[in-house]
């Protein structure tokens, strides 16, 4: 009896040990695989934030673009008609018929609105009527001591075009705009409010809608407003559509006169809406804000199947084993009884685990990205079918040293890559990087493969440290981005040959009416044909000037597609000489006219490596600017000087006493189409800056602006150094040598 209590009590003793392992098992085995299934339910997170960060740049790209497209055009009108000979009726038609085929987003219509004192409105409305406005009847707001009347007006959305003589000052928001454009000259944005042509429609298809307005001035007087009317829910549809496509939803919304936030325009993203973005957008004088949302399920790449199956299998594959370690401890007596069972099972499991690595070398292998893990001695644990396509070697290496030459790694450029700025390399360092391009060019891929390439270091819970590399083909992409700059600057190149054939005839035209003006023809009446004639060469002036400044445009988006997929041909270049040369083309007689020589101070500048053509532009575009942008009736002052640092780098600087740069503006000068002085009568595309910057990175420097300390803009670029110097670099000038005309 005792023997039979005995054995029973240490088989109880046994299940109850067996029962407590198996649970530690399982409980340790569940956690793993929790905290894997998480990991990759965040890497699937940080997947669909970044999408969904790039879906909403674009879209603040759309809105920037789109709304400065808007600004320029109005502006553009407003200044055609502020030079034409006469303002009335056809001089408005031929103007803004342009922006009719423009394809504005959300435009409703575009009209001329004057201002009109209370007691002038009968003159007026005889005046503009004579002027063109057959059918004007001013419909003047009792109460208000300046009315603003529209007196043409064109539609933009195919619909009827609004009535003539509507007073803009019954509504708040667009006269508080026309006024602000009048007081700064400039192009500015309403409020929102309902457009009073929409006001009688049902309150179901009314929509939040502002106006932008341009100032328009004639002879230096200021004569009316051009203002265009834009529907806010029409504009973001077609933005987002566009950016998002049809994947995003959102919101525009401005601050209105009293401080408060106002919606401009909403839109319903599909889906539930987990993931949501805010920007700051410039629309003319407003600042905006951008809301986007979406569903995170629908972005392209940002939810996968792949936690839940880790997450189920790995929990099964852990159960699996909890048992079979339950059915193991229960003791000799049943051990014997199990054992085919155990053997079974384990069998199983290892079946299951096999089939789970293959499933995982199936994915890896129908992924076609390439994918390179190597842990921390540099040595290859993975390299899947598309990884050793683009690579076009079989083999692998271990040790970094030997990477550049097994796998043929090269800069863009065609040198060597160094070993310790490989992504992988960096990775091992712990340190993360994206879009690294690279050639591969070797036995296997002679003729070379562009590649992009984001590194990584390994994740903790991958139980060793190493690093992990995703890589793309982007040969075609780079290939169809070089034709399309290439198409470009051909079409660029093109529209040259014509516009030189226009300012030559209209020239030569010009030259014929001046020889006739001088020697007028025997019998003829002077007075009924010279006033044509002076006014034909007016026009033929403003022709030509149109043509000067398309000429200009067109150079600088040859200069901005060179300056980036143009080949570099370094050497070492006398950067003294070098700015001595545009110094004497930017201060002689014909690049300055009549005016005072701008006073150029030129310090000991270092020799440095660059491609010498694209370095000249740079200056030019710099110094050119240092002596266009001054104060009327002063003296342009520019220092250019440099210094070198310890470790092979030249820095220049290029200060002026100019009229500055707002601060505003600063972090965007070097975007493309840029300008911060726009309306202050400055010439210029917006470019100039942008083909410096493009330069610049490409011979791996930077470029940046600031104030002058002693009033004015100081421009600062760096530029590898011909040779490593330790103390001031010697130059052709001598210090405190004066450049002047």
């Amino acid at each position: 009896m005792g023997g039979w209590r005995g054995r029973w009590d240490r088989r109880s003793h046994g299940h109850r040990g067996a029962l407590l392992v198996a649970g530690i098992v399982l409980a340790a085995g569940l956690a793993v695989m929790a905290a894997t299934a998480l990991a990759l339910h965040r890497q699937d997170a940080a997947a669909a934030g970044r999408i969904m960060d790039q879906r909403t740049s674009l879209a603040q790209s759309a809105v920037t673009v789109e709304t400065r497209r808007y600004v320029d055009l109005l502006r553009t009108v407003a200044a055609g008609l502020g030079e034409a000979s006469a303002l009335d009726a056809d001089t408005f038609q031929k103007s803004s018929a342009p922006l009719s085929g423009t394809g504005l987003p959300g435009a409703a219509s575009v009209a001329y609105v004057v201002p009109v004192q209370a007691g002038d409105v009968e003159a007026a409305q005889e005046r503009w009527r004579r002027l063109g406005a057959d059918a004007l009847t001013l419909r003047a707001k009792a109460g208000v001591r300046e009315h603003m009347f529209t007196i043409f007006s064109r539609t933009m959305d195919n619909g009827a075009a609004p009535a003539a003589g509507l007073d803009v000052a019954q509504a708040a928001e667009p006269s508080a705009a026309l006024n602000e454009a009048r007081r700064t000259t400039r192009t500015t944005v309403s409020d929102t409010y309902v457009l009073l042509r929409d006001q009688g429609l049902p309150e179901a298809e009314q929509q939040r809608s502002f106006v932008f307005a341009a100032p328009v001035y004639r002879g230096g007087t200021f004569a009316g407003w051009l203002v265009m009317g834009m529907r806010g829910q029409d504009f973001l549809r077609v933005v987002l559509a566009s950016a998002g496509q049809d994947l995003l939803g959102g919101s525009l919304s401005a601050t209105d006169g009293s401080g408060l936030p106002t919606t401009v325009a909403e839109l319903p993203a599909p889906g539930r809406t987990d993931l949501r973005r805010e920007r700051t957008v410039e629309v003319a004088d407003r600042r905006w804000t951008l809301t986007t949302t979406a569903d995170s399920v629908r972005l392209p790449g940002g939810y996968s199947a792949l936690p839940l199956t880790t997450g189920v299998a790995g929990s099964a594959i852990v159960a699996l084993l909890a048992g079979l370690i339950y059915v193991l401890s229960t003791g000799r007596a049943r051990a014997e009884h199990r054992v085919v069972t155990a053997t079974a099972e384990l069998r199983q499991a290892e079946r299951e685990a096999r089939r789970q690595s293959g499933l995982l070398a199936a994915v890896m292998n129908s992924i076609g990205d390439g994918v390179g893990v190597v842990n921390e001695r540099g040595e290859f644990l993975l390299h899947n079918r598309a990884a050793r396509a683009l690579l076009g070697v079989q083999d692998d290496i271990a040790g970094l040293d030997g990477w550049q030459e097994h796998y043929g790694i090269f800069r863009t450029d065609g040198t060597p890559f160094p070993a310790e700025q490989l992504p992988l390399a960096r990775a091992l360092a712990g340190e993360s990087s994206d879009g690294v391009e690279m050639v591969i060019r070797n036995p296997g891929r002679p003729d070379g493969v562009l590649i992009c390439v984001d590194g990584r270091p390994l994740e903790p819970s991958a139980g060793q440290r190493g690093a992990v590399a995703v890589f793309r083909d982007i040969t075609e992409l780079r290939r169809y981005e070089s034709d399309l700059a290439a198409f470009a600057g051909v079409v660029a190149h093109d529209l040259k040959s014509p516009l030189a054939i226009v300012s030559g005839h209209c020239e030569a035209a010009d030259e014929i009416l001046a020889e006739i003006l001088a020697e007028p023809p025997a019998g003829a009446d002077r007075g009924a044909w010279r006033p044509a004639a002076e006014e034909a060469r007016e026009t033929l002036g403003q022709a030509v000037g149109g043509v000067q400044r398309m000429g200009v445009l067109i150079d600088d988006l040859l200069a901005y597609t060179t300056a980036r997929d143009a080949p570099l041909r370094l050497r070492a270049v006398d950067l003294g000489a070098l700015v001595a040369e545009v110094v004497a083309d930017r201060t002689s007689r014909g690049a300055v006219g009549d005016g005072e020589a701008p006073r150029i101070f030129v310090g000991e500048l270092p020799e440095v490596i660059a491609d010498a053509g694209m370095l000249r532009r740079v200056l030019e575009n710099l110094i050119g600017n240092s002596i266009k942008y001054v104060r009327e009736g002063t003296t342009a002052h520019v220092d250019v000087t440099a210094n070198a640092d310890p470790v092979g780098w030249a820095h220049i600087q290029i200060a002026d006493r100019g009229i500055g740069i707002p601060d505003a503006d600063k972090p965007h000068v070097f975007d493309s189409f840029h300008r911060a002085h726009e309306g202050t009568g400055y010439a210029g595309t917006g470019l100039g800056l942008a083909i410096c910057r493009r330069i610049v990175e490409r011979h791996g420097g930077t470029v940046a602006v600031g104030d002058n300390p002693g009033g004015g803009t100081r421009f600062h670029f760096t530029l590898p150094l011909a040779t490593a110097l330790s103390g001031p670099v010697a130059s052709p000038h001598r210090s405190g040598d004066r450049i002047a005309s």
